[in-house]
This record gives structure tokens, sequence and C-alpha cells, in this order.
């Protein structure tokens, strides 16, 4: 995710960055431009149609479609924001339950020192494997430095964070029939590992619920017809201006789109999508310094 600042008007209008719709779509730009050019050509050299053709009234048929498009490209647009920050909800919540967990544990087993150790480890680890998890790869430590044989197997489990929050849960379970902590305090604890595991949840919704597809290709079409056919009504009144503005017209009605197939998907590794290494980083901090011993 790029960290930028908001109020930098003249560095966003005058530079072009990595993730800016200026470098994707340029050589298509220069494609309209030419057909444009071609269009414009054909009809005020060749063609050369009447005043009262009614090849003219096609601008008419675009007013009315301008509208149509732009709700349709505002619903899109708001729908993969509204993924976008659900997903940014989630991790949020993520770290907040990570660190509940980790400050009721610390309470309520005060210097235990072997079973700090093992959730010290296990908690930071679950934010990293749900990461790998989300970006469809797999999370590989060294397991030198997680001495618990009851950790053995994780590593080649088909869903790692249940996994993780299995091997937890099972903890908890096993200081409460140690004794070591009472019910009230176990179903403290239960109720943040089943938030990992409801957060995980949330999050694989999201990643593998897409935008149907028939809507994402019929507005594609919509975009493209809609800008195919803009010289052949409006030549007629801007002349050789035509191709500028179809130029225009094509930028920023594909950019809305091509935004909107980036930030729907928020778990990926575009620049716009969340930063999810810097939030598995700030989880092992917390865990880290609340659970020190």
């Amino acid at each position: 995710m790029i960290v930028y600042n908001p109020k930098d008007w003249f560095t966003f209008i005058f530079k072009i960055h990595r993730s800016d719709t200026v470098r994707k779509l340029f050589p298509m730009m220069i494609a309209i431009g030419i057909y444009a050019w071609l269009i414009a050509y054909a009809e005020l050299n060749w063609v050369r149609i009447g005043v009262r053709d009614s090849l003219k009234n096609l601008t008419i048929l675009h007013s009315l479609l301008g509208f149509v498009i732009s709700l349709l490209l505002v619903f899109r647009t708001n729908t993969a924001y509204d993924r976008w920050w659900e997903g940014r909800r989630q991790w949020g919540a993520l770290v907040n339950s990570s660190r509940n967990l980790a400050i009721k544990l610390k309470a309520a087993l005060g210097s235990d020192t072997e079973e700090m150790r093992f959730f010290f480890r296990m908690i930071p680890m679950y934010a990293k494997a749900l990461r790998f998890h989300l970006l469809s790869e797999r999370l590989r430590l060294d397991l030198d430095a997680l001495p618990h044989p009851e950790i053995a197997g994780w590593e080649t489990a088909r869903h790692q964070p249940n996994k993780i929050a299995s091997l937890m849960a099972s903890r908890v379970y096993g200081l409460h029939a140690s004794g070591r902590i009472d019910g009230h305090v176990l179903q403290t604890l239960m109720n943040d590992v089943q938030s990992l595991t409801d957060i995980c949840g949330a999050c694989e919704r999201i990643k593998n619920t897409p935008i149907p597809l028939s809507y994402s290709i019929f507005i594609k079409k919509f975009i493209f017809f809609y800008v195919m056919t803009l010289p052949m009504g409006f030549v007629f009144s801007l002349g050789y201006y035509i191709i500028p503005v179809v130029i225009f017209v094509f930028y920023v009605l594909t950019s809305i789109e091509i935004i909107a197939e980036e930030i729907e998907d928020p778990f990926g590794s575009d620049n716009n999508d969340l930063p999810l290494e810097r939030l598995s980083i700030g989880i092992q901090s917390h865990v880290e310094e609340i659970l020190a011993w």
C-alpha cells in the first residue's frame, strides 16, 4: 500500500507513478486516438454527411447513455471500495483480538514462562499465516524456533490459520483442565480465539466472492461501445477536436473500472491493496511487548 500526503495536489497532477492508470492505458489511448482520427477524417472528407442526416442525432443517444454509465460506474466503485474497507476492518479487528488475547493471557498466567513462550509465538504466527493464506501461499518458518511438540505438522496443514487457532484452543483448554484457569477465564480466552477464526472466514468471503462475471463483462462492453461510437456523432460539432475528447472520455471511464478492479480484492500485492505485512509486524510487536517475560 502506498503511503502518501493527500494534500499534495501538484505532485498528484503532474507526476505519473507506477499505479497511475495513465501508464496502463497509454497504448490503448494512442489506439483510440488513431481510431477517432480515422472516423473523423472519413466522415468529414469522404462521407460528407448532410446537415439533416440522422447520424448527427447520435449525440442524443450518448447523452442518455452517459447518465446510465455514470450510475453503473458509481455503483461499481462503491461496491469495490466497500470490499476494500471491509477487509481493512477485519484486519483491524484481528489486531484488537490479538492484543486482547495477549493481555488476558498475561493477566491469567502471570509468570508462567512456558505458556507465555507458546502464545508469544503462536498469536503473531496466526496473523502471518492468515496473510499468506489470503495470498494463496504457505507460511514457512524455522521450526527449531518453536520447540513445542504439539505444533508438529502445522506447516503442512491444508488450512494453516485453522491449524494454529486449533493449537491455541487446545492449549487454552489444557490450561483449564490442569486447573490453572477457571471456567470464566476459559470462556473469555476462547471468545478471543474464536474471533480469530471469524475474522479469517470474513476475509475468505471477500477474497473468494468476486463481483459477478456477467456484471463485470457488461460494464466493460458498455464502456467500449460507448467510446467507440462517440466520434460518429460528435465529429460534426467538434471536428478533429473529437480526438482528444474521445481519448479523455476513454481515460476517465476506463480508469474508474481499473481502480475498482484493483481495490475489490484488498488482499493482493497491488499498490493500493492493504498493507498486510505491516499489520502482521504490528501485531507481532504488540504481542511481544505485552507477553514479554
